[in-house]
């Protein structure tokens, strides 16, 4: 299955179709443009003239570069990881004395074999020191220290699921035995969805059923003060995703948002597919006040940062009350998550 360590910070060869590794790579290459530029320069004024010259070579061999290198991660990752930091600084060389040659074909540039040289040794240099930082980076945020922060922040989470649906079990045992009975079954699941290494991440499908399972035993507590509202349309069920990202949601939208409330309410979860991108939405009534946001809180904050372990920058978590048209208010709590099978 796949890991944490498709991350970024957890390889040694980055995930060039990440956004947060492309945004490194345009920032990083444009400051190495800079300090050249600044190297050069006679003064002030002329630093920034120097950029913006250096800035017109420079962008679109950057821009071709990335996207070469999205399209052909997934080969890049089947070599061994020297082969394929060769490769990457050969292309930057290759890349920058081809088109250094394109300008001089066409009378845009003056300069001969030296200066084609020089543009290379420059790309593949710059190659090179993009290659080094990820590299740094990677052994900063080592794999043991992902992971194991990964368990720490899923282990905040255990305790108070295993609490709340244990009471909610007890509180069947002796009005009706035999649906306590079915729910100590569920139960027997949800424990051995907990002993998963929660390293991995999983099936959408198995989220999912976990939630479900969750549900059905808050419901056996709260009976039909708790409604649920399902809405899954053309979500790729086998996309692989981090374990209980959605269950604290659910937790917070059952405690903060239902049991409260003397008539209850309905949760809503929403999964839909925009592009590459797969949102879920979970929305429950809002008592407001500052108990509910607090509540709240620690789980946003432990998936928001188990999300950026996992995805760097391409996934987002985004929160808010909103007015119904009835008056009412509830709280939202969307995941924006890139939809594609993630780099062995």
């Amino acid at each position: 299955m796949a890991s944490i360590k498709q991350n970024a910070a957890g390889l040694p060869l980055p995930d060039f179709r990440n956004f947060g590794v492309m945004l490194r790579v345009l920032l990083g290459v444009n400051a190495l443009a800079l300090a050249a530029a600044l190297v050069q320069c006679v003064g002030v004024g002329d630093w920034l003239q120097r950029y913006v010259d250096l800035a017109a070579w420079v962008q679109p061999l950057l821009l071709f570069n990335l996207a070469l290198l999205a399209l052909s991660g997934g080969l890049l990752c089947r070599l061994p990881v020297r082969a394929a930091q060769v490769l990457i600084v050969l292309l930057g060389a290759a890349s920058a004395f081809l088109l250094m040659d394109f300008w001089r074909f066409m009378a845009l540039d003056d300069g001969g074999w030296p200066r084609l040289l020089r543009a290379a040794l420059l790309g593949g240099m710059a190659a090179g020191v993009m290659l080094s930082y990820f590299a740094l980076r990677a052994r900063a945020f080592s794999p043991a220290l992902a992971e194991a922060r990964l368990q720490a922040l899923t282990a905040r989470i255990r305790p108070h699921f295993l609490f709340n649906s244990l009471n909610a079990v007890l509180s069947l045992i002796r009005a009706e035995p035999r649906r306590a009975e079915a729910a100590l079954e569920e139960l027997a699941d949800l424990f051995r969805a907990l002993m998963r290494d929660h390293r991995e991440l999983l099936p959408l499908a198995d989220e999912i059923a976990l939630c479900r399972q969750y549900l059905d035993l808050e419901k056996l507590r709260l009976g039909d003060r708790l409604r649920i509202e399902w809405d899954i349309a053309d979500v790729p069920v086998d996309l692989k995703v981090p374990p209980l990202m959605l269950q604290p949601l659910l937790e917070n939208a059952v405690y903060h948002g239902i049991e409260p409330a003397g008539e209850g309410g309905t949760v809503r979860i929403r999964f839909s597919r925009s592009g590459g991108e797969l949102h879920i939405e979970v929305a429950n009534p809002c008592l407001g006040g500052a108990e509910h946001l607090l509540g709240n809180r620690m789980a946003l904050t432990n998936i928001r940062e188990r999300l950026a372990l996992h995805y760097d920058l391409e996934a987002r978590l985004e929160t808010g009350e909103f007015a119904l048209a009835d008056g009412r208010r509830e709280f939202r709590v969307r995941i924006v998550l890139p939809c594609r099978t993630p780099i062995p």
